[in-house]
């Protein structure tokens, strides 16, 4: 009862009408910066941190919430109509809204994760009320080899249900994997594919390799067959879900968040690793799998929904145990210490009026992104109208400005464009997209974890697996992985044992 009286109390405070035009604001300036390829939430929070010098801390966090959960929600939005992911938790949502868009259904695919996101932040947000306390003691607990488990899963799951075959995914998730050495080796600080440029040492930004692979490779790809096919404008469709698109969907909001909210609150990668997950889990329980890869609305909103929710999981971490887990939670919290305040275990105590005025604004944030943002999807969806070549040029102008915006440098650009022509030579020969990516984002983490693992148990590859949770995980991903042997001994058994009664 004691965090139901201190919510009430929250509501209080967000609700005040200065609050809520902060949280108006913050919805609007999110969704409309998601928007722009390459400019994720964490670039538009630290962009606006100089901008909140003058607000007092309540009404700065909330609007840094609304950004944060607005910028998701733009993400997505070009992800589904562009193949263009404006941040890399959207990258997911391109995999079947794209094609969905391409069907003429982009209203349909941008409304259903419009409510994804709605039910996925709703439903996180309460298990951050309600859960806070135990998930941050669980994540105290998770080791290393827990964590490197953790991303050997996302690999092996992504690279198992995406494109023609494993042996294109893997090679996809090298190119990712290749990708994420570049840069000083986090524990030794040598120099890694370099080639003596001191411009490289940070690495390549996550940012610009998924532009690349995604807006540059993509563009270059359309211009290549545009001599061969119209430019036709797509068809934009009805604007609102029908009741057969509700009845497929209605269980993948909810799924969402049983896988978004628990990764959201561990340092595993933030919103990347439970959007695939829950995109491989719904194409494993859907009933229209002859749908996937051409537009199936579940492979939208679960994802979408797990997204919402691993936002409300990071703040867990943030607010709890001062754990940043994504790069957004990273700026927060360096916007906390700008004002003085130090998130931990005793943040709820010193600062109740701040916190809960912040966990509240996020279901008010919620409802107005949804109140925005569901009518605009028509709206959104016109922009498939633009002829071809004129639109592929503006997200070429847009991933540009959005890849230089990164760190300002001429060789950001040059980067950008050979990225984008590995990406449109991924399309060129089917490798998927998606695993590359996946290992650029997570490899360095995982290289790390594994190092870690490996130094405290001295060098022994038994410290990899010798927690309950690793070896579960690894369980797990032994199933999937021999998953098609099975199933095809099973066909077999079954095929001899009608054989013999025949």
């Amino acid at each position: 009862m004691d965090a139901f009286n201190s919510l009430m109390d929250g509501f209080g405070t967000a609700l005040t009408p200065m609050n809520l035009l902060w949280a108006a604001v913050g919805v609007l300036l999110g969704t409309a910066i998601g928007v722009l390829p390459g400019i994720g939430p964490a670039m538009a929070v630290a962009l606006l941190l100089p901008v909140t010098y003058g607000l007092e801390p309540t009404g700065a966090f909330i609007m840094f919430a609304g950004i944060y959960y607005g910028a998701m929600f733009g993400g997505s939005t070009t992800s589904i109509l562009l193949n263009t992911p404006g941040e890399s938790a959207a990258v997911v949502a391109a995999m079947e809204g794209n094609p969905m868009a391409k069907a003429g259904r982009g209203a349909q695919a941008l409304a259903a994760a419009a409510i994804g996101h709605f039910a996925g932040g709703i439903i996180g947000t309460i298990l951050l009320v309600a859960l806070a306390p135990t998930v941050a003691d669980l994540a105290v607990d998770i080791g290393a080899p827990d964590y490197f488990a953790i991303m050997v899963l996302a690999f092996i799951a992504v690279t198992s249900v995406l494109g023609s075959s494993r042996v294109r995914g893997l090679a996809s998730l090298l190119i990712g994997l290749t990708l994420g050495l570049v840069g000083l080796d986090q524990m030794t600080g040598q120099q890694r594919l370099t080639f003596g440029s001191l411009q490289l040492a940070d690495g390549i930004d996550v940012v610009i390799v998924a532009v690349g692979l995604f807006a540059i490779g993509e563009a270059l790809w359309v211009a290549a067959h545009l001599r061969r096919t119209s430019g036709e404008a797509i068809p934009v469709g009805r604007p609102w879900l029908g009741k057969a698109d509700v009845k497929r969907t209605w269980k993948s909001w909810l799924r969402g968040p049983l896988i978004g909210f628990p990764f959201g609150a561990i340092p595993a990668g933030g919103a990347e690793i439970p959007t695939f997950l829950s995109y491989v889990t719904e194409k494993r329980l859907s009933k229209h799998k002859d749908e996937w890869g051409k537009g199936a609305i579940e492979g939208v909103a679960g994802p979408e929904s797990a997204s919402s929710a691993s936002a409300a999981g990071t703040l867990v971490s943030m607010l709890t145990l001062g754990l940043p887990t994504t790069a957004v939670a990273a700026v927060m919290l360096a916007a906390f210490q700008q004002y003085g305040i130090q998130p931990g275990p005793l943040l709820f105590e010193r600062e109740p009026d701040l916190v809960w005025g912040l966990i509240a604004s996020l279901f008010v944030g919620m409802v107005l992104l949804l109140a925005l943002n569901l009518p605009l999807a028509p709206v959104w969806a016109k922009l498939l109208r633009i002829p071809r070549p004129y639109l592929y040029a503006g997200i070429l102008f847009f991933a540009a400005v959005g890849a230089y915006a990164v760190g300002g440098e001429a060789l950001d650009l040059v980067i950008l464009l050979i990225i984008g022509l590995i990406g449109f030579g991924m399309r060129r020969y089917g490798l998927p997209v998606l695993p590359a990516v996946i290992g650029v984002i997570l490899g360095p983490n995982a290289e790390q974890q594994l190092r870690r693992a490996l130094q405290i148990s001295d060098g022994s590859v038994s410290g990899l697996f010798d927690t309950p949770f690793s070896i579960t995980v690894y369980v797990i991903i032994a199933l999937i992985v021999l998953w098609p042997l099975l199933k095809k001994l099973l066909v077999r058994g079954r095929r001899t044992d009608v054989d013999v009664k025949a």
